[in-house]
């Protein structure tokens, strides 16, 4: 095992292979998937990634931090963020190796 994450081109080259597919066909299938998650996400407010977890919008509330360099206070404003939340049989799975 590699101590590195996969790159774009290796996860392409490995779903290619998997499913006997080219490269080309797998690299646009990924990039298709991102699409649909992003579109899904934005307009939904979630995107589930069955086996692997969850793309969700959360409201952040505004709230007053610190600025570490001065200690002065200073107002971080509401905003709206995305999270993942990992699947359980996805966690269990990682976790157990």
């Amino acid at each position: 095992m590699s101590d590195k994450p996969l790159t774009k081109s290796q996860t392409a080259a490995a779903v290619a292979e998997a499913n006997g597919l080219t490269k080309k066909q797998a690299t646009d299938l990924l990039a298709n998937l991102a699409d649909l998650a992003i579109s899904s996400t934005k307009s939904t407010g979630a995107f589930t990634f069955p086996g692997v977890g969850k793309l969700k919008l959360v409201n952040r509330k505004a709230r007053m931090g610190r600025n570490p360099a001065t200690g002065e206070t200073i107002s971080i404003p509401a905003k709206t963020v995305v999270k993942f939340t990992v699947a359980k049989a996805a966690k269990d799975a990682i976790a157990a190796s």
